[in-house]
């Protein structure tokens, strides 16, 4: 199980700085920044996460310091917002600020070892997981909290954007960019805040939501949780932390899902079901979904009215997150009708089936699917984006752990596109493990299938594979996202020279 400073550290408030910075006076009838987040020093600050608590950080005028393996967009980004940043991580990093921070913030993929972070336990500055910042930030605020073993950041972002259209200028933290903004976290001025919440580490208990959201629940991440019992009951426990009289929607169609809200309703709380099988009162019942090339109609039944919903991103998975936005929006105050027009105009989120270009009549995409089930979801949308033309999928297996547990619903899931090229493992937090490769995922692939475990050449095979009118996805949650650009370099070179 991961190191995790989650359990020891300190909450919010049990230090304060000798004086408050210049500029972190709240706006009128904002909430006071936390003290302990007045000088924060965030390790890893260029994660999606972190990045993002950093922005709303520099926004409510927080001294921000941090750092980071390497330079990136997100670190370039937050140092001319004002951020003092670190390239490379070490312990006298601390000792190179003005002041100590009042606090450092870390991830679960933070090791005890980190000399940043040793050197914080050695000075006795406060050490706060990355959920117990967000926390505070939320401090305040109606809180919407999205979760759920799939589409958590789809559904985040939605709801998110929907909100925007509704002109309620929402707080939010989500685990990717938004295609409208390019951003994955602001302050804003509404006295709303919207969160992914992750469960991956259990750092979600840490919330008390107005809000929760929970799209699915399917076993994932027994890196952490060990058991599927353990991981399905840290979803029961999140339900718990609604703050009283809140709203917990669920999806009647995903059994985890329905199962936790069966079991939330039994303990006295309010729950609304959207989907197929949903037909209680207050539920959102959904009636029919039609594909289109640009995305899809969902018809629902809402309060006994039936509309249409269109939501401009493919796939019938997307249309249920869609439903989920539109119940959490309705229960913080939106219009419906407003919501509806704004779900309309979602434009997506950086690596959910997103565009990188066209060339030689072949499309590409990238998507961060990495568990067998998104797999599965995706390539029955990516068939009606494709149209007559073939799908080509490129997949990278995500961590060994889920690769070793789940290579046969990966195989299946990838056997609905035409042809698939399995590159290696890309382990992230993990460490090798003997025997488990992608060639565990490709030898039970039912259709033509490529193992190729040499990263650099996997964009050449890729193109020597695809036809005209052939639509490539590459997909997963590394590294693989690099090789979209370079699929699309290698084929203008090929028509060029044709």
């Amino acid at each position: 199980m991961p190191d995790s400073p989650l359990p020891d550290s300190p909450p919010l408030g049990s230090t304060r700085p000798d004086s408050p910075l210049p500029g972190s006076l709240p706006r009128p009838g904002e909430p006071e920044l936390p003290a302990q987040l007045r000088r924060a020093h965030l390790i890893g600050i260029g994660g999606a996460g972190m990045s993002g608590i950093a922005r709303i950080l520099l926004a409510r005028g927080a001294f921000v310091s941090g750092s980071d393996a390497k330079e990136s967009r997100a670190l370039l980004s937050l140092r001319a917002q004002g951020a003092t940043l670190f390239v490379g991580q070490r312990g006298d990093n601390l000792g190179a600020l003005a002041e100590p921070p009042s606090a450092v913030v870390v991830s679960t993929a933070i090791k005890e070892t980190n000399p940043e972070l040793a050197e914080a336990r050695a000075q006795g500055i406060p050490v706060l997981h990355r959920a117990q910042a967000l926390a505070g930030l939320m401090a305040g605020h109606r809180v919407a909290c999205i979760a759920g073993t799939h589409g958590k950041t789809s559904t985040t972002s939605m709801l998110t954007v929907a909100l925007q259209h509704c002109r309620l200028d929402p707080s939010f933290a989500i685990g990717g960019d938004l295609n409208e903004s390019g951003a994955n976290a602001h302050h804003g001025g509404g006295g709303i805040f919207v969160a992914e919440a992750d469960e991956s580490d259990g750092s979600f208990l840490t919330y008390t939501p107005s809000v929760a959201v929970v799209t699915n629940v399917e076993p994932d991440h027994l890196d952490h949780h060990g058991t599927a019992e353990a991981y399905v009951k840290v979803f029961g426990e999140f339900a718990g932390r609604l703050e009283p009289g809140g709203l917990l929607i669920v999806c009647a169609d995903d059994p985890g899902a329905s199962r936790l809200g069966d079991e939330a309703a039994a303990a006295g709380a309010r729950v609304r079901r959207y989907g197929r099988a949903a037909t209680g009162e207050g539920d959102v019942r959904v009636l029919g979904y039609t594909p289109a090339p640009d995305g899809g109609v969902v018809r629902i039944a809402l309060d006994g009215v039936e509309r249409e919903l269109r939501v401009a991103v493919p796939g019938e998975h997307m249309a249920l997150n869609a439903v989920a936005a539109l119940l959490a929006g309705l229960e913080l105050g939106a219009p419906a009708e407003r919501l509806g027009e704004g779900l309309a105009a979602f434009g997506g989120v950086r690596r959910r089936f997103e565009f990188k270009g066209r060339a030689g009549d072949v499309r590409v995409y990238d998507d961060y699917a990495h568990h067998p089930t998104e797999v599965d979801a995706q390539l029955r949308a990516v068939r009606t984006a494709a149209g007559a033309g073939r799908v080509v999928v490129l997949f990278q297996p995500h961590l060994y752990s889920r690769t070793q547990t789940f290579a046969a619903e990966f195989a299946e899931a990838l056997s609905l596109a035409d042809e698939v090229v399995v590159l290696d493992v890309f382990g992230a937090r993990e460490e090798p493990v003997p025997g488990v490769t992608g060639a565990l995922i490709a030898e039970k692939v039912r259709v033509p299938v490529h193992y190729q475990p040499a990263f650099d050449v996997a964009a050449g095979l890729a193109v020597d594979l695809v036809k005209p009118g052939d639509l490539v996805v590459t997909m997963g949650a590394g590294d693989v996202t690099q090789l979209g650009p370079e699929i699309l370099a290698e084929l203008d070179r090929r028509t060029a020279g044709a």
